[in-house]
């Protein structure tokens, strides 16, 4: 097996890395993903949530208020750090589930948005960051996700920098064009990782 780690700042593109990767045979591990399948209504991850944060934080229907959750901790450390100490461990083990599952020969990736910022390089064979220049990042948010400038900047500015991404990747792919550029950096990836996971054998 081979782990990859992947991620890359908001508005990169690294979704779409994903699928491509995805597409050619990798398994696909999104830590975004399984964060919101842990605190689903009836998880004893929800659960845990609310007897941290109170009833406030649900939805009519009993579903976490993410936009409300979100109000709460972001801005204030102490609260980020509770919520992390409940979704984070969850996310682990349901990470160490799925990659279990797919097989000793399996190239697994794991889509992590914070990878760099939480320290979690050394846990994959191969780093791979999705790269774009801030400008490119801004535009994307604003045009493509309907965020204004200020919430996109913002939002940038919580996450690692390019420089600290930069700094401890073993892949670097460029995002800064059109789709197009995209596909022939990710197909070269992927046979470069495919002949790793060979000699590796």
């Amino acid at each position: 097996m081979l782990r990859l780690g992947l991620t890359g700042g908001i508005g990169s593109g690294k979704s779409e890395v994903s699928r491509l990767l995805t597409g050619y045979g990798a398994v696909l591990i999104d830590s975004d993903r399984i964060a919101r399948d842990v605190v689903e209504p009836g998880t004893p991850g929800l659960a845990a949530v609310v007897a941290e944060f109170g009833p406030g934080v649900l939805t009519p229907d009993g579903a976490l208020d993410r936009p409300g959750l979100g109000r709460i901790v972001f801005g204030d450390p102490e609260r980020l750090r509770a919520l992390n100490a409940i979704v984070h461990p969850l996310v682990r083990a349901r990470s160490a589930e799925l990659e279990a599952a797919a097989g000793p020969d399996a190239v697994v990736v794991h889509d992590v948005p914070l990878l760099v910022e939480n320290g979690m390089t050394g846990l994959y064979d191969l780093v791979v960051i999705v790269d774009a220049t801030p400008e490119t990042q801004l535009d994307r948010l604003v045009r493509l996700r309907g965020m204004t400038e200020r919430e996109a900047r913002e939002r940038m500015a919580a996450q690692a920098t390019r420089a600290q991404r930069r700094a401890v990747a073993d892949v670097v792919i460029d995002n800064d064009g059109p789709l197009e550029l995209l596909e022939p950096q990710v197909r070269e990836v992927w046979r470069t990782v495919t002949e790793h996971a060979r000699r590796e054998e």
